[in-house]
């Protein structure tokens, strides 16, 4: 059967651009990018109208190609809101290479400092700070040479996430090919004053060194037959117990004597079980390394449970926000894509005070869309702000 065209979008199917408005200065300062080589003047698609428009592909389900971004430049409405001019497609696909994605980092970093905590309390005071740390996948086509993973038939790139857990927001990430170290990555991109829960792919003594020489703290899955060396073996509270915490001890060094020591201070390595996991019906029993010596039992086994937030945030940015599906094959191109989608989930959290949700995925989708007023998003923000205020 003859494939059936879609309609041609009209701008009246994109009518969310007032929330766009309030973030219009955010690429003010990339305008200048990339236009190096253009001394004729010709350049038409600035770095800022670029990241602009891959931000209201996000924020509008209709949209869902290049060329359905392609089309909407040939609006008025999106011409006079965003900036832009009727853009050719080569023109789109041509901006992924020449703008610098490094630009966007510090846009990252600046949303996410801005965002407010949605956990609180004695808790959230012991764990401050806290990070999960993980790297996510995204399938390439095999002509995107650059993604190398398997094998040739097979690409990917891959995004390595600072998620700031008790603000649930994304605070830094950096874009490779899915064949990469993602020990290297977390090395280049420390920060201090962070206490980075990992799992156990992260497992790394001279990884542990760098953390602590970041002036920073971590907890790390560590493989349930890992070599130590007891200094002290530390009597269980109650509420340990009750969290699971099955053995509490602070190690003189790990690995064999044989192996160096790269971490050169003392540890700590906690047993927690996880509940009944296996066939058998006996629980699964994580072993935690940390170098929080004065941190509860209980909040050691806490921390690693928020790693599972990451989790969580990956399947939103890519299942319901719609980030695996690439827009250009250039490496740039990949980058840009991924940093703007976490400054779409940054807004979404600065704008309701709430972790992203799909049903607050909806409700902006019928927004851009023109099915919901102004006035109906309004009400569903405040209903969720009102649930923070009610928890805390």
């Amino acid at each position: 059967m003859p494939r059936s065209r879609r309609p041609a979008l009209t701008a009246e199917a994109l009518q969310g651009f007032g929330y766009l408005d309030h973030f219009r200065g955010l690429f003010d300062h990339l305008h200048r990018c990339g236009t190096a080589r253009d001394r004729a003047g010709k350049r038409e698609l600035f770095f800022d109208q670029y990241a602009a428009l891959l931000l209201l592909y996000f924020f509008s389900p209709v949209l869902t190609s290049l060329r359905g971004v392609q089309q909407a430049t040939t609006l008025q409405k999106v011409q006079q809101r965003l900036g832009v001019r009727r853009t050719a497609l080569g023109s789109l696909s041509e901006a992924a290479a020449v703008f610098d994605p490094a630009l966007l980092r510090p846009i990252i970093a600046d949303l996410a400092a801005r965002a407010v905590p949605v956990v609180t309390g004695r808790e959230a005071e012991a764990l401050r700070g806290l990070t999960a740390v993980d790297g996510s996948v995204l399938p390439a086509l095999p002509r995107m040479v650059w993604a190398l993973w398997t094998d040739p038939q097979h690409r990917a790139a891959k995004m390595h996430v600072h998620f700031d857990v008790l603000k649930a927001v994304p605070c830094d990430a950096t874009v490779t090919p899915a064949a990469c170290s993602e020990l290297e990555q977390l090395r280049a991109t420390l920060q201090p004053g962070r206490l980075y829960v990992l799992d156990r792919g992260y497992a790394g003594y001279w990884l542990f060194r760098a953390i602590l020489d970041a002036r920073s703290s971590f907890v790390v899955r560590v493989k349930e037959d890992v070599a130590y060396t007891v200094a002290e073996e530390r009597p269980l509270r109650a509420a340990a117990q009750t969290a699971g915490v099955r053995r509490d001890v602070v190690v003189r060094r790990l690995g064999t004597p044989h192996h160096a020591d790269d971490v050169r201070q003392a540890l700590r390595l906690v047993w927690v079980a996880t509940g009944p996991a296996r066939a058998d019906g006996t629980p699964e029993v994580l072993v935690l390394c940390t170098d929080r010596l004065d941190l509860d039992a209980e909040l050691v086994a806490l921390a690693y449970r928020y790693r599972w937030w990451i989790e969580l945030f990956f399947r939103w940015l890519k299942c319901i926000l719609g980030c695996r599906h690439l827009l250009s094959a250039h490496r740039n191109g990949v980058t840009i894509q991924v940093y703007v989608a976490l400054i779409a989930s940054l807004l979404i959290s600065l704008w309701t005070g709430h972790k992203p949700t799909k049903r607050t995925w909806e409700m902006c989708c019928f927004y851009f869309s023109g099915w919901a007023s102004a006035a109906e998003m309004g009400t569903h923000i405040a209903k969720l702000q009102e649930k923070v205020t009610d928890s805390s």
